[in-house]
């Protein structure tokens, strides 16, 4: 996703977040972006070749799209893999990891470059998720932030 996109969507009122977080931005911040991460994934079709107007490809194996979700700090990871995650545990588990060294040096970047994300982002070019991956994702936000905020200790 451009950086636009999110910057334009992600709009937050900061001296309430802190306020609410009360002194635990880190820990806030991390959480948000790990549930981020996990239900972009999970709202990640994976390949249904039954649904198909035409036969997959010999091997065919679904995932591949959920595999290339990657996180990054200050600047976006644009790599690709050929790997599959049908699951997306893999992928969840992988970018959790990078989540949680998150020490407020820079932006946290949630990317997948593959070039048929966005027909499926924004077209309903799967028919697994019509209103999107990202697009649903950011209307939890503020209910992400919520509920990292609630689980802080008092």
């Amino acid at each position: 996703m451009r950086r636009s996109f999110v910057a334009d969507t992600f709009a937050l009122d900061l001296s309430k977040f802190i306020a609410k977080a009360n002194g635990n931005v880190e820990q806030v911040v991390q959480k948000v972006g790990a549930d981020i991460l996990r239900s972009v994934v999970e709202r990640t079709p994976v390949g249904d070749p039954s649904r198909w107007k035409s036969k997959p490809p010999k091997g065919y194996v679904g995932g591949r799209l959920r595999a290339n979700w990657n996180v990054s700090f200050g600047s976006p990871d644009t790599s690709t893999t050929k790997l599959t995650d049908a699951s997306g545990g893999s992928t969840v588990a992988r970018g959790t990891s990078v989540i949680v060294t998150w020490k407020g040096e820079a932006d946290i970047y949630v990317m997948n470059s593959l070039p048929y994300v966005r027909p499926i982002e924004y077209d309903g070019h799967s028919g697994q998720a019509p209103a999107g991956m990202v697009r649903v994702t950011v209307a939890d936000f503020q209910g992400f932030i919520n509920q990292a905020v609630a689980g802080l200790p008092r």
